[in-house]
């Protein structure tokens, strides 16, 4: 166990360098001077120069490259070319906001994902699985700004229960948690539904009701612990993608989190703070799916990692 979570974490390392070199080249790719943003359009050419001298920006991309990785490699990721700080406490001030709203969103997404799956498996073909899977549907392919928009006018303009946004309270988090987590929920939901029908057509689940289980007993620790595996996948993945995709629910309810940053720093060109961003969340992602593959082996005792 031990061998295979240093394997694991040993494959993080040039899966980080290829997208460092990848991220680093497409910013200067994209074109736009940070130096010319900071300056501010009436600068002359010597004080953008200055400026560009003084970041490293005038060095060959290479050059660039090698000594940032180098800062990296040291615990240090630079500082923010807009505010000077440091992009280690650029990234500490806005990645609670992201990581409260992105657990509380797959929290109520896995709740409510795995109870209408399950209701949908067990009833299936009825009424209420028709039902499901439609309102999963309209989760799928809801656009996100819609949805927050339409949350706000209902709880926030007309019936007043919930503020529109903002941060502070628990109330501020209903609905950009709804919103961002609708989608992960239809995604649960029919996963567990698909996964569950699988398993309960197995022979060992008829044996199971042929010694007289109840059925509670034959759904919850016979069937639905072993469809558990792609749904645990299914959630491992939508968390990673929740961390680095909340950008538009933070602009909708106005929450100051690392998506919202992140998408800021790419329209200024503040290159290490994008950079430092994007490999953090790299990690986290990482680090998600090495727990989920660890858990499997608690859901299924015949797996093992050697």
């Amino acid at each position: 166990m031990v061998n295979y979570i240093i394997y694991r974490l040993l494959q993080i390392i040039p899966v980080l360098l290829l997208l460092s070199i990848v991220v680093f080249g497409l910013l200067h790719i994209a074109g736009g001077d940070p130096a010319r943003l900071i300056a501010g359009e009436t600068a002359s050419r010597e004080d953008i120069e200055a400026i560009r001298a003084k970041f490293g920006l005038d060095k060959p991309i290479h050059i660039q490259y090698g000594i940032w990785l180098g800062h990296v490699l040291s615990g240090d990721l630079g500082n923010s070319i807009v505010t000077r700080r440091p992009v280690t406490a650029e990234i500490a001030d806005r990645i609670w906001p992201t990581v409260e709203l992105a657990t509380t969103a797959m929290f109520l997404a896995t709740l409510v994902g795995i109870a209408v799956g399950i209701v949908s498996a067990v009833r299936q073909y009825s009424l209420l699985d028709h039902l499901s899977m439609v309102m999963a549907l309209f989760g799928v392919s809801t656009p996100i700004f819609w949805l927050g928009l339409m949350l706000i006018y209902l709880f926030a303009v007309e019936l007043r229960w919930l503020p529109s946004g903002g941060m502070g309270s628990l109330k501020a988090l209903i609905l950009p948690s709804i919103t961002l987590g609708a989608a992960s929920a239809a995604i649960v939901a029919r996963m567990t539904r698909s996964s569950l029908l699988e398993v309960i057509r197995q022979d060992y689940i008829r044996t199971a009701r042929a010694k007289g289980l109840p059925e509670r007993t034959v759904l919850l620790r016979h069937s639905l612990k072993n469809a558990f595996i792609p749904i645990v996948t299914v959630i491992g993945l939508q968390y990673g993608y929740l961390l680095g995709g909340t950008v538009v629910t933070e602009t909708v309810f106005s929450r100051p989190g690392i998506g919202r940053m992140l998408v800021n720093a790419i329209t200024t060109r503040d290159f290490p703070v994008v950079q430092g961003t994007i490999m953090v969340l790299a990690v986290t992602f990482v680090i998600v799916n090495l727990v989920v593959d660890l858990i499997y082996i608690y859901l299924d005792p015949r797996i093992h990692y050697d």
